[in-house]
């Protein structure tokens, strides 16, 4: 018996179902759905962090800035202040190429952090905080 005759062998439903043909564009299907699913409880436009000094406290009070591409450049978008744990949040970010930078006067301002989300609106707390140090 050979290899074909044995498929011969198989019910007609698993020879119609259990092809290539049938499994592939079904795998494709269902990580689409996936990630389209992952995608609708995970676009809020919420962007999240922390503003610490150079000894690693945290910073009540700073101006924080999101930044948002925009054609050619970056363009300031929306400005939060810091409470007391040194924690921020953006809500309703529209876009997927954003920066984010904090300063307080007298303590110094932060690197301007570039980050790039996988989608618009994609919920996205930042690993590291941002630093803020006196220019030194």
């Amino acid at each position: 018996m050979t290899a074909s005759d044995e498929d011969f062998t198989r019910p007609k439903w698993q020879r119609l179902l259990l092809n290539r043909f049938v499994l592939v564009p079904a795998l494709l299907v269902l990580c689409t759905a996936g990630w389209n699913g992952w995608v609708v409880t995970h676009n809020h436009g919420l962007v999240a962090g922390r503003v610490l000094d150079a000894n690693g406290a945290p910073v009540e009070g700073a101006d924080v800035k999101l930044w948002v591409f925009n054609f050619a450049t970056f363009v300031v978008k929306a400005s939060t202040t810091t409470g007391p744990d040194g924690s921020f949040v953006f809500e309703n970010n529209p876009s997927h190429n954003i920066q984010i930078s904090a300063e307080k006067p007298g303590l110094g301002r932060s690197a301007r952090i570039s980050v790039r989300l996988y989608f618009a609106a994609q919920d996205f707390r930042l690993k590291q905080p941002l630093w803020l140090t006196d220019g030194a």
